[in-house]
């Protein structure tokens, strides 16, 4: 049953969350601050993969939507592009990006010419959008790219895959964000490509279309 979330993508209450996220982004991926006592086995070696397959990317005109702090931004080859809604993440990415740019931009809406890139690349931003905005940016990525990649978080026994998660800052305020959690095949379907990574903690899939050439590199789960 749907659980009819309102738009993510230009909510002002999810903007004002990720803003304001923005200087403790990094300690859910890194465990530190209230990420420090989870209980989340084999977390590590799955960040290290996903950073490998970003990093092992073959080089491109890349435009990473909705980068956040650029944790995974930084290691892409090519030419580079970050894209955010919130000026505090652009910030951080912009610093971490020596030989790149980290722009403010709407992800339905992206500010470049059709075909402007080889690659478009999301790390978990898919898995918060309802199905119109899904659509509207799989058809953004389709108009600025020939491939796109989606690295999200993976679908666990016991939990819910569609879900409203109560979430909390470092100072203690509390946020209300949508969330789905999917299986590597699921992702790929919808995508309509292929599966790059399917572990406990993370999934990641490639589509291509228009003749689009190179391919991602894949790797087996942790």
């Amino acid at each position: 049953m749907s659980l009819s979330p309102p738009a993510f993508a230009r909510d002002p209450a999810t903007a004002a969350y990720y803003h304001q996220r923005a200087a403790e982004y990094d300690e859910w991926y890194l465990g530190q601050g209230l990420y420090r006592d989870r209980e989340r086995p084999g977390w590590g070696a799955e960040v290290d993969h996903i950073v490998g397959l970003v990093a092992q990317l073959p080089a491109a005109r890349t435009l990473d939507v909705a980068c956040g702090s650029g944790f995974l931004t930084r290691h892409l080859r090519g030419v580079v592009v970050g894209a955010d809604q919130s000026s505090a993440m652009v910030a951080l990415t912009q610093r971490r990006l020596p030989r790149g740019v980290a722009i403010v931009a709407d992800a339905l809406a992206l500010p470049f010419a059709d075909h402007a890139f080889d690659r478009i690349l999301t790390g978990h931003f898919y898995g918060h959008l309802p199905d119109q905005e899904r659509a509207a940016f799989l058809a953004e990525a389709r108009r600025l790219a020939g491939e796109l990649i989606v690295i999200d978080s993976a679908l666990r026994p016991g939990i819910e895959p569609e879900q409203w998660q109560e979430r909390t800052l470092n100072d203690g305020s509390r946020h209300r964000v949508y969330k789905r959690y999917l299986t590597g095949r699921q992702l790929a379907d919808e995508l309509g490509g292929q599966v790059l990574f399917d572990g406990t903690w993370f999934v990641a899939a490639q589509a291509r279309w228009d003749g689009a050439k190179g391919a991602a590199h894949t790797q087996s789960p942790c």
